[in-house]
């Protein structure tokens, strides 16, 4: 087998104690995913609805599922009743399915915003002024069963650190303008995530508090 533990622990000792690793297990076999939580690892992100549920049902009920890929509004039913967090909320509909079926399970699902910083047209997200716009209208407020802990983006898939840098950096900044501006009495509002394999350790400088690693632990995907 691929050496999971090794690789988690390499991960592992290059984040301060502040951040979280979600381990991005999609596409790799279950006996992967028990390597990584027999070291201790509990929190694991994967991003198609019926590999989740599959995962979900066979592996340790302690394991904090994360919801990473695009999510599409006919697929939140299937994942409403266990998963601890979607991080890729990308419009206002989108949270609406979450509160909605969120309520029907009796839960409350916390999410992400997810930005589209990178200059790329393949990139989900919300534009910061569209981020703008749907926290300025304030539906959210009303919604008892989603909670938004943070942010989240990806950087361009680029070797160009500076531009990497720079994109990391407008997410810390525009997280600090929501922060103060619609959650300072909310602490659950304290997520940053960004970083992935190729780029966590230039997020951490940039104030990040969630990376997403997979093929640095889990190796190359196995579709």
């Amino acid at each position: 087998m691929y050496d999971v533990k090794g690789n988690l622990h390499r991960v592992l000792a290059t984040l301060p104690d502040s951040v979280r690793l979600v381990a991005i297990s999609k596409f790799h076999p279950e006996e992967y995913v028990m390597a990584a939580y027999d070291e201790g690892q509990r929190v694991f992100g994967e991003s198609h609805e019926q590999e989740l549920k599959r995962k979900a049902e066979a592996l340790p009920k302690d394991i904090e599922w994360h919801f990473i890929g695009h999510l599409q509004t006919n697929k939140v039913k299937y994942i409403a009743p266990f998963i601890s967090m979607i991080e890729a909320v990308d419009s206002l509909k989108l949270l609406r399915e979450i509160e909605k079926q969120a309520a029907k399970a009796g839960r409350v699902v916390d999410v992400l915003l997810e930005l589209h910083i990178a200059e790329e047209a393949t990139k989900y997200g919300l534009t910061l002024d569209d981020c703008r716009q749907l926290l300025a209208d304030g539906e959210w407020r009303q919604m008892e069963h989603v909670r938004i802990c943070g942010l989240m983006m990806m950087a361009s898939n680029t070797d160009d650190e500076a531009q990497i840098s720079s994109e990391f950096q407008t997410a810390a900044d525009f997280f600090d303008e929501v922060k103060a501006r619609y959650f300072a009495d909310r602490p659950s509002f304290k997520e940053r995530s960004w970083g992935m394999s190729n780029d966590y350790q230039l997020a951490l400088s940039h104030r990040s508090t969630m990376v997403r690693v997979g093929t640095a632990i889990f190796g190359p995907r196995v579709y």
